[in-house]
């Protein structure tokens, strides 16, 4: 039987796709066996009218050793 564990992470980016990669790029540094990354909120950051960045609310999921 394995155990696993969830922790909640905020990342942010220029797109998306690199703010949920950034996420799971820095919790990877020190949590290893990560299973999933669940993304429960996006926030985009507004400027000028336009969108400049985006902010991941991210549930990672990972087996403890």
């Amino acid at each position: 039987m394995s155990l696993a564990k969830v922790i909640e992470v905020i990342g942010d980016g220029e797109t998306i796709e690199k703010a949920i990669q950034n996420a799971l790029s820095e919790a990877s540094k020190t949590i290893h066996s990560i299973k999933s990354i669940y993304v429960e909120n996006i926030q985009a950051l507004v400027e000028n009218q336009k969108v400049t960045h985006y902010r991941v609310n991210a549930k990672i999921t990972f087996v403890l050793d």
